[in-house]
């Protein structure tokens, strides 16, 4: 069928809907990711096994795996993840890397986000030389305000609920700097000003505000009933309870030993339930 029709993705999702195999598997469209947790030091891996099993299907379904673009990362602490050995198939090794994307989101395989931050803010550096020709132009600063907001600041929020809270203070000012620069670019004579005054004359918040009150909207959308992500919530706290108390949380707070590896969801239910 014609490439980029839209019956075209429609049936692709059609072959591979029964694509399955023995492990946590999320499909988007052609890009297919193969999930394994380890619980115990030195657990052995089964992800050859799994991943054998995919091959398999895509041989049945004359299909290809694309051997080049298939990458495995180990993501955990390094003392505990060291002993697991690289994959190696019948058609070639697998590529081991300490960082890949997914679905535009760079994971590291230490949960650092470090790799993802640089991503986010060159590609945004990149789009404020597109700005800086707008304003030689004499493009008025309305305009240029309603560049910014609609062409690079969603670049620096992107899918920012996933990583928002568990940024360094380094990260957060990388990344508020790229706003810093666009404003003095908008506004020439905020050079010189401090940036909370620069955001006060262009009545834009910060981005880390913003990256708040966006987390805080799509934890309300998890609350629903009806959102696909209900499921991942713990079970309700027992109403004759809560009922009782002047200030009760309806869900119990998900225990975390270290902010690192905390979740959303655990990060969510502690921060945002009382808002």
């Amino acid at each position: 069928m014609p490439q980029g029709s839209w019956l075209g993705p429609l049936a692709f999702l059609v072959l591979i809907d029964d694509l399955d195999v023995d492990c946590l598997i999320h499909k988007y469209v052609d890009d297919t990711t193969l999930t394994e947790s380890l619980c115990v030091q030195h657990q052995p891996s089964n992800m050859e096994l799994f991943f054998h099993q995919l091959q398999v299907w895509a041989n049945n379904n004359d299909m290809v795996v694309n051997l080049n673009k298939t990458k495995e990362i180990v993501m955990g602490p390094p003392s505990k993840t060291f002993h697991l050995p690289l994959l190696h198939l019948s058609l070639g090794d697998i590529e081991r890397v300490n960082s890949v994307k997914l679905l535009d989101i760079i994971l590291d395989a230490d949960f650092s986000w470090k790799s993802h931050v640089e991503a986010i803010t060159s590609k945004a550096t990149q789009r404020l030389y597109f700005l800086k020709q707008l304003r030689r132009a004499g493009v008025p600063h309305a305009q240029l305000l309603y560049f910014y907001t609609g062409v690079i600041r969603p670049v620096l929020e992107y899918a920012a609920p996933v990583w928002n809270h568990l940024l360094t203070k380094t990260q957060i000012d990388q990344i508020e700097a790229i706003q810093r620069r666009a404003l003095r670019i908008i506004y020439n004579f905020t050079n010189d000003m401090p940036y909370i005054s620069a955001l006060y004359c262009a009545v834009i918040p910060s981005l880390a505000d913003r990256r708040e009150q966006l987390s805080r909207k799509f934890f309300k959308s998890i609350l629903q009933p009806s959102s696909c992500l209900f499921t991942l919530l713990p079970n309700l706290w027992d109403p004759s309870v809560t009922t009782r108390l002047r200030s009760a949380n309806k869900f119990p707070h998900l225990p975390s030993r270290t902010r690192k590896y905390q979740t959303f969801i655990s990060y969510a239910l502690s921060q945002y339930q009382s808002a």
